[in-house]
């Protein structure tokens, strides 16, 4: 699609006199130049695919293949125990002169079908280890002799140089877990936040399912399991995401924040040419797959699949529905200014653009004083209203202005240029990282384009950010490329003493073309009502961001506990004390150890979680007895979550479950009350998956900063946290203002004191604590 795009803009010049005879050689040259990128684009795309399918083989193990069974022929000894010479009898006859050419051929197939078959076997035998969770059940730190016998076959069936869709046909397919297994799960989970009255009535529903609908849907999902790739994972985008008629806005989006302490430039254009580089750099790594599978323990490999859509990818309105267009290439950026888009081409000719081309653009939209068109700098407003209502608009959007249209939604991403600076501020700290991450999270509602799968915003202090669509992948993945950007533009490419990308400009550039919007005038009124819908839910939106410094993954380690599991019984203390109750907590994790797996649920609130915070409120109890409690609570929490990761999770078996029901039109009142739960507290942790790219001994303050999404309910919490480095934890809170129930600073002071609180449980915790609190170490 971007030839295309870039072929639009010769049409000016063809209108002038000798004008087709001036441009005739650069436009079939550029046809040349398209042809031939998509011809390499193919062929490396089919090499790639021939690399990953036959792995962990190599394409010169057929060779070696080939010439052990030809020197075994020549040997006079025959490893086919026949066969090849059956191969050769039915090869053609050509002649007595080509007596030896037909034994090579026949060579030639029998070795190629004993490797594929060998690499069958090996995909086989791959899987089959893949599918062994028992090390992922085990006490940390412990290492039973089947897993130790485990590691050591997977080390030897694993290839030694794999490319990140190497591992995609070895993977297993996610289990149906046992019904019974799951409603007994979900009982539990939901007994320390139910009355006596609420639990039993909850209790008999369950077993009614299990008597009168369970076995009829569980046999339609262990159908489902056996014939497609993943049983839950298809519908799962289907039913919550692209079936979902709200806003994308806070309600889908979540957003990632740069480095906390540190702005490697204020140039607003330079910092934007060398992260859109990066970008650009990681997506010529992904098309190539030079980019690593993730390995747990360093071993057990993750599915990639989401990898694909990064890129090129837009989530289209549709009335009932949405879809996810993903396009194979995309050679500009869609660019935000001042009310006003631009196309911004990423490449010339065949090679990608410098960082100072780049920033070379940008700074031409900078500087660029022409004004927006009415209704034009409101326009993107629509992305963040009702999937219907946008869905609508668009189809007259699409007839007026089809070409602007495409190029935003054809772009590789989304770029906005702010005019107003954002981060960390050392006159008021808290207020200024709480705007950082409502710039981020919803902006001003009309200077995003949701429909992106990612927007980079560049604020005109230099600072970074992304807002993220969630129904293509999930944050890990996306955090995997931010990881890179940050590491990319500021430890490789890096910035002149001026702030300036390195390089030089380029005089014949072509000016970013801008992009002119034919809005009809029936479309007015729809952008204006968006425009208001999206102010009011931007500024309803409670952000708080602050960094927690007294301690962090290294104090947690010397307790020898589960940095995740340490932190989420916290948040449940946390919550008790600003909520008075407990409540259903959701807590994302993956479950990518299977094919084209996505997430499931940990519920975090257990009754061990419930004891624990009982105990620290009760004065009659010592420390020890709470620190106990603690540790109880802590195991409890990582065995749900390795129970969840290893596809025994409760909340999307039962979501399938429900889906099942309703395409059968059979009402399950237990599923009904299940799906009709409100999660008051939504968590997760955003993982540092590539501790090589930084130096955080050396350069401490080079560290992201982790991010953040909206609440789950109106009257709840958006809790996520990052470890940065080894000591400090970095938190985001969202909640909604219209609650009297909720406010994200409370909670973060919550927050705060619960930590400093459970550290002082442990013996080195207590100077911990007076220090949080100000008081003198008299130790």
């Amino acid at each position: 699609m971007a030839e295309a795009h870039q072929a639009v803009g010769f049409r000016p010049s063809l209108t002038s006199d000798a004008g087709e005879v001036e441009l005739g050689v650069p436009v079939l040259q550029e046809i040349y130049l398209s042809g031939l990128r998509s011809w390499k684009r193919h062929l490396s795309r089919f090499w790639n695919d021939f690399l990953t399918g036959v792995f962990p083989a190599s394409p010169l193990s057929w060779l070696f293949l080939f010439s052990a069974i030809q020197l075994a022929c020549f040997l006079q000894l025959d490893p086919s125990l026949g066969l090849m010479e059956k191969i050769k009898e039915s090869l053609p006859d050509w002649g007595g002169q080509h007596h030896r050419l037909r034994g090579v051929l026949a060579a030639a197939l029998f070795a190629s079908c004993l490797w594929g078959a060998l690499i069958f076997t090996l995909h086989v035998a791959l899987r089959l280890l893949l599918s062994y969770h028992g090390w992922l059940l085990e006490p940390h730190g412990a290492m039973s002799s089947p897993t130790k016998t485990w590691l050591a076959l997977v080390r030897i069936f694993s290839g030694r140089h794999p490319m990140l869709f190497s591992y995609q046909r070895s993977l297993p397919r996610q289990p149906v877990p046992s019904v019974q297994d799951t409603v007994r799960k979900y009982l539990e989970s939901v007994r320390p936040v139910l009355s006596d009255k609420d639990f039993d009535w909850t209790a008999g529903l369950a077993q009614e399912f299990l008597k009168l609908q369970a076995s009829l849907l569980q046999w339609y999902l262990q159908l489902k399991s056996w014939w497609a790739s993943n049983y839950v994972s298809d519908w799962w985008e289907e039913f919550v995401y692209l079936r979902s008629r709200n806003s994308l806005m806070v309600n889908s989006n979540y957003y990632m924040m740069d480095f906390l302490y540190v702005t490697p430039t204020p140039v607003q254009a330079a910092r934007a040419g060398n992260a859109v580089h990066a970008l650009l750099l990681y997506r010529h790594r992904l098309d190539r797959q030079e980019i690593l599978p993730t390995l747990l323990m360093g071993m057990r490999p993750l599915c990639s699949a989401q990898y694909e859509k990064i890129f090129n990818t837009t989530r289209i309105p549709g009335v009932h529905r949405d879809h996810i267009r993903h396009l194979r290439d995309s050679r500009h950026v869609a660019v935000f200014h001042r009310g006003r888009f631009f196309r911004v081409g990423t490449h010339s000719q065949s090679r990608l653009l410098s960082p100072r081309a780049l920033e070379q653009q940008f700074q031409r939209i900078l500087d660029d004083p022409s004004p927006a068109c009415p209704h034009e700098e409101h326009l993107a407003a629509l992305t963040a209203a009702p999937r219907d209502t946008w869905a609508q608009v668009r189809r007259s959007l699409k007839t007026q202005a089809q070409e602007a249209l495409e190029a935003v939604e054809g772009a590789a991403f989304f770029v906005s240029l702010d005019s107003e600076p954002a981060g960390l501020t050392r006159e008021d700290p808290a207020a200024s990282l709480d705007a950082y991450a409502h710039a981020l999270l919803a902006g001003q509602g009309h200077d995003r384009w949701f429909d992106k799968s990612f927007s980079l915003i560049v604020f005109s202090n230099g600072k970074l950010g992304l807002s993220v669509e969630h129904s293509w992948a999930d944050c890990p993945i996306s955090g995997h490329m931010w990881e890179f950007t940050l590491a990319t533009e500021c430890f490789q490419l890096g910035y002149s003493a001026d702030g300036h990308c390195k390089g030089h400009p380029d005089p014949l550039l072509p000016q970013p073309q801008r992009l002119h919007w034919d809005l009809p005038d029936k479309i007015h009124l729809s952008i204006s009502l968006a425009l208001r819908a999206a102010k009011t839910l931007s500024g309803n939106i409670d952000c708080h961001v602050f960094p927690f410094s007294h301690f962090g993954k290294n104090f947690i380690k010397r307790c020898h506990l589960s940095s995740d599991s340490f932190i989420q019984t916290t948040l449940q203390l946390a919550h008790f004390r600003d909520r008075g109750q407990f409540c259903l907590t959701y807590e994302s994790t993956m479950t990518r150890l299977f094919l084209e797996g996505r997430t499931e649920t940990v519920r975090s609130c257990t009754r061990e979680a419930r004891d624990f915070v009982r105990a620290m409120e009760d004065k009659e109890k010592t420390d020890a007895q709470c620190l106990a409690l603690f540790r109880l609570a802590v195991d409890k929490h990582q065995a749900l979550l390795k129970a969840a990761m290893s596809g025994q999770g409760v909340d999307r078996h039962l979501f399938a479950l429900y889906i099942v029901s309703q395409f059968l039109h059979l009402q399950s009142p237990f599923l009904d009350q299940v799906h009709s739960e409100q999660w008051q507290l939504a968590t997760s942790q955003i993982p540092v998956q590539q501790i090589h790219l930084f130096d955080v001994r050396n350069y401490p303050d080079y560290v992201s900063s982790g991010g953040g999404f909206g609440p789950a309910d109106d009257h709840g919490y958006g809790v996520s946290y990052m470890f940065m480095g080894d000591d400090v934890i970095t938190f985001h809170i969202s909640s909604k203002k219209s609650s009297t129930r909720t406010d994200s600073h409370r909670l973060g002071q919550r927050i705060q004191d619960a930590l400093l609180d459970v550290a002082a449980l442990f013996p080195e915790g207590q100077r911990l604590k007076r220090r949080g609190l100000g008081e003198e170490d008299s130790g």
